[in-house]
C-alpha cells in the first residue's frame, strides 16, 4: 500500500468520515426508537432494530478483517462501506419493522469491515508506528463524539426532517468518503492467489450469533436455564470446537489462532473483552440511575461528561505510548476500572452532580478512553503484519461480546435485587403485595416517578440504587480480571521501527 504524504492527509479524512458515519448510527437510531416504533408499531420488536445491527457488525467483523489481509484493505473497505450505504438507503424507505430489521442487518454487515479496517490502513501508511499509535487514539477518540453528538443530532433530525433522514444523512457521509479513498489510496497487489477458509467463516459466523443471542436473550426474553438459552450455548460451544479444528488444518485460517501465542495479544484480547463489559454495563444503567434515582430529567448531564472526557482519554493514551510500555498503561486503567467501579457500587440517592460529573470524568478518561487507542497498538505491534487486518478487528469483536455480557448479566443482578428489595420492604413501605411486581420496574421510575407519593418514590429510589450498586460489583471483578491479565501481558512497547514477521511467534 502505498502513499504520499499529501494523501495519507485525505485517506484520513476518508476513514475518519467513514468510522464517524458507522459509530454514530446505533446512537442517531436510540433517539429516534420511539417515533419509529409509534410508525410500525413495533413495541414487541423494538429490541431487533439494535439487535440485529450488532449481530451483523460483529459476526463479520474478524472475517473483514481477515479478507483484507488477503485481497487488500481498499476493496473490502470499499465494500463495507458499500454495504452499509446501502443499507442506510433501504432503512430510510422500509415500510415495514421486517424490512428495517433486515436492512440493520445490511448496515451491521457493512459496519463490520469500517472498524477494522480502518485502524489496519492506519498502521500500514504511516512508516512509523508512533505515529500510527496517535493517529489511533483519535480515531479511538471518534467513537466517544459519536456517543456524545448522537443522540442531540439525532432528536434535532428527527424533530426536523423525520426520523428517515437519521439513515439518509449516512449516504452523502459516506459517498464523500468512498470517492476521497478511491481517488488517494494506491494498493499493491499481490500475484499469490489466496486460499479462502469458507468452511471456518461459516463456523465463525455460527459460533459469534449463537453466542450473542443466548447472551441478548439470557435473563430477558428467557431465562438464564430455558432450553432457548442453553440450547443456543450448547450450539456456541459445540460448533466453536468445530471451528477450531478447522482452523488448526486450515491453510489460511479465518482467524490465525498462532497470534494468540503471543502474550500481549492474547491479554489485550482479554483487557478489550473487560473493557466491554465495564463500557456497556455503565451506558446501559448510568441513565437509570440518573433519573430513576437521582431524579434529573435525562441522562446528559451525566453521560456527556463521560463521553467528552473518553475523548480526551483515547487522545492522551495515543501520544502516552510513545512514553510507557504498554502494560503500565494497562495497569492503569485497569486500576482506576476498580477504583471508579467501587465508587459506583456505593454512590447513594444523595450524591450531588458534582460528584457524579468527577465520577463520569474518571471513567471516561482514566478507565474506558485509554483502551481505545492502546489495545490498536499493542496487538499491531506484536503481529506479523500481513494478520494486520484481522488483529485490528479483534478488538472491536472483543468489545462487542464483553459488552453484550456485561449488559446481560448485570441486567439480572440488577432485575434480581430489585424485586427482591421491593419485595422485603414493600409492607413497611405501604405498598400492596399485588403491587410489587409493577413496581419492581426500572422504567418505572423513569417515567412516572413525579406521579407517585413522596414516600413511595424514596423507597423505590433507594431500592434502585441498591440494586444497581450491586450490579456495579459485577465492574470491580472484572477490572480486578483485567489487571491482573494486565500484569502477564510483557513488556511490549511502541518503538520507532515496524514490527518484524517473526513477531507473531515472539512469547
Amino acid at each position: 500500500m502505498a502513499s504520499t504524504g499529501s494523501n495519507n492527509k485525505l485517506i484520513i479524512l476518508a476513514m475518519a468520515l467513514g468510522l464517524l458515519m458507522s459509530s454514530l448510527d446505533n446512537t442517531i437510531v436510540a433517539s429516534c426508537i420511539n417515533k419509529i416504533s409509534e410508525d410500525f408499531n413495533i413495541f414487541d420488536k423494538v429490541s431487533w432494530v439494535f439487535t440485529a445491527y450488532m449481530l451483523a457488525a460483529t459476526s463479520t467483523m474478524l472475517v473483514f478483517g481477515k479478507m483484507s489481509d488477503l485481497f487488500g484493505r481498499k476493496m473490502f473497505y470499499m465494500i463495507g462501506i458499500g454495504l452499509f450505504l446501502l443499507g442506510s438507503a433501504l432503512c430510510g424507505v422500509a415500510q415495514s419493522a421486517d424490512q428495517l430489521i433486515w436492512f440493520r442487518v445490511i448496515q451491521g454487515i457493512g459496519s463490520g469491515a469500517l472498524f477494522p479496517i480502518s485502524f489496519t490502513i492506519i498502521y500500514t501508511i504511516f512508516k512509523d508506528p508512533k505515529d500510527a499509535a496517535k493517529m489511533s487514539g483519535v480515531f479511538g477518540a471518534i467513537f466517544g463524539l459519536s456517543s456524545v453528538a448522537g443522540p442531540q443530532l439525532g432528536s434535532f433530525i428527527t424533530e426536523h426532517m423525520g426520523w428517515r433522514w437519521n439513515f439518509y444523512i449516512n449516504v452523502p457521509i459516506g459517498l464523500a468518503s468512498m470517492i476521497v479513498l478511491m481517488i488517494a489510496l494506491k494498493e499493491t497487489r499481490s500475484d499469490r492467489k489466496p486460499k479462502i477458509d469458507y468452511l471456518g467463516t461459516l463456523f465463525l459466523m455460527m459460533t459469534t450469533i449463537s453466542l450473542m443471542l443466548a447472551l441478548e436473550w439470557g435473563g430477558k426474553d428467557y431465562a438464564w436455564n430455558s432450553w432457548q438459552v442453553i440450547g443456543l450455548f450448547v450450539t456456541s460451544a459445540v460448533i466453536g470446537t468445530l471451528f477450531i479444528l478447522v482452523e488448526l488444518r486450515a491453510a489460511e485460517p479465518v482467524l490465525p489462532l498462532g497470534i494468540f501465542k503471543n502474550k500481549m495479544v492474547l491479554g489485550t484480547s482479554i483487557l478489550c473483552f473487560c473493557q466491554g463489559v465495564i463500557m456497556f454495563s455503565a451506558i446501559t444503567y448510568l441513565p437509570s440511575f440518573t433519573i430513576g434515582v437521582l431524579g434529573h430529567t435525562n441522562s446528559n448531564g451525566v453521560l456527556t461528561p463521560m463521553m467528552a472526557s473518553l475523548i480526551v482519554g483515547a487522545m492522551l493514551f495515543g501520544f502516552l505510548q510513545s512514553k510507557f510500555a504498554f502494560r503500565t498503561l494497562m495497569l492503569f486503567t485497569m486500576l482506576m476500572t476498580i477504583i471508579v467501579a467501587s465508587l459506583l457500587a456505593n454512590v447513594g440517592p444523595d450524591a450531588s452532580s458534582g460528584f457524579m460529573i468527577v465520577l463520569m470524568i474518571l471513567l471516561g478518561l482514566g478507565a474506558v478512553g485509554p483502551l481505545m487507542s492502546v489495545a490498536q497498538s499493542a496487538i499491531a505491534a506484536n503481529v506479523d503484519p500481513k494478520y494486520m487486518g484481522v488483529s485490528s478487528s479483534i478488538v472491536g469483536f472483543w468489545r462487542n461480546i464483553g459488552g453484550i455480557l456485561g449488559a446481560s448479566i448485570m441486567a439480572t443482578i440488577v432485575n434480581g435485587n430489585l424485586t427482591r428489595l421491593i419485595s422485603d420492604g414493600a409492607e413497611q413501605a405501604g405498598i400492596p403485595a399485588d403491587k410489587t411486581s409493577t413496581l419492581a420496574n426500572p422504567e418505572l421510575l423513569m417515567r412516572a416517578g413525579g406521579e407517585m407519593e413522596p414516600h413511595i418514590r424514596r423507597f423505590l429510589q433507594e431500592s434502585l440504587s441498591t440494586a444497581i450498586n450491586h450490579g456495579f460489583i459485577l465492574s470491580i471483578c472484572v477490572g480486578g480480571l483485567g489487571f491482573v491479565t494486565a500484569l502477564f501481558v510483557g513488556k511490549s512497547r511502541l518503538t520507532s521501527e515496524k514490527n518484524q514477521p517473526a513477531a507473531a511467534s515472539h512469547v
